[in-house]
């Protein structure tokens, strides 16, 4: 079980924002870190505060056994969550596979009585379209020709040695986790679902997308934006401008919003 003297260990915020009221909690792609989020915290209100996971087995926590199992990362993250000031309102974002952990995570939340305002999913077929897989099986050399593939990681890091060997391990216990995964397709949240996709993204494509909407008795909104698997990145603004708006909060203005 998580203890609030280990919070830090799983929430990074990298714009703190403790009078805000509501916390938007990103949780990274297979292979990725709390980092990734972090150009989004100052598109934000000064309302909503930038919380990001961070799973183990990467950056400053490259030290720690990288979570095997869906059901202990969404654990474990659900008990940090539980913890951090539980007052606030939460909006879950998650891509790819972290998709599948924010929206483990947010079920676990609503059972234990916690009332979510959003969620949000991006690059991730909905749970009765999700399909195992088998790239945490191949070397080094395949996993990294598929990130490659994906776009989502810089050529130059794979192509050091030094930094495979630190980011591959974390890289293939992500894929391990996800593509052994087996959501309960019977599942469904309470609260509203955004889910959103790239017009290009062969990973998950805008029909598979769209059985998000069987993951909810809330109301649920499908959203197409330009691009392929990683069209976040590209555009930072639009995405959290899409978010904000689902939750009701206001969009970010045209200038990044200074602490």
């Amino acid at each position: 079980m998580t203890t609030v003297s280990s919070i830090s260990s799983w929430l990074r915020r990298p714009l703190p924002r403790p009078a805000a009221r509501t916390s938007l909690v990103c949780f990274p792609h297979a292979g990725g870190a709390a980092a990734f989020y972090t150009p989004w915290a100052r598109l934000l209100p000064p309302d909503v505060e930038l919380v990001a996971v961070q799973y183990p087995g990467r950056q400053d926590r490259v030290g720690e056994p990288p979570a095997v199992a869906m059901d202990a990362l969404a654990g474990a993250v659900t008990e940090a969550l539980r913890a951090d000031r539980a007052s606030r309102d939460l909006v879950l974002f998650g891509h790819s596979m972290g998709a599948s952990v924010a929206w483990e995570t947010a079920l676990r939340l609503e059972g234990s009585g916690h009332r979510l305002r959003h969620v949000v999913v991006s690059g991730r077929p909905g749970p009765a379209r999700q399909r195992p897989g088998t790239v945490h099986l191949r070397d080094d050399d395949g996993l990294a020709a598929e990130l490659s593939r994906l776009g989502g990681t810089h050529a130059d890091l794979l192509d050091d040695p030094e930094v495979r060997a630190l980011l591959l391990p974390a890289v293939r216990a992500d894929y391990r986790l996800i593509e052994t995964y087996r959501p309960d397709t019977a599942a469904r949240l309470r609260c509203p679902l955004t889910a959103v996709t790239g017009d290009r993204d062969e990973e998950a494509t805008e029909a598979e997308v769209a059985v998000w909407r069987t993951a909810t008795v809330g109301a649920f909104t499908p959203l197409v934006l330009p691009g392929g698997h990683f069209y976040l990145v590209a555009q930072a603004e639009r995405v959290v401008a899409a978010v904000l708006a689902a939750c009701g909060a206001p969009a970010p203005a045209i200038h990044p919003v200074l602490p």
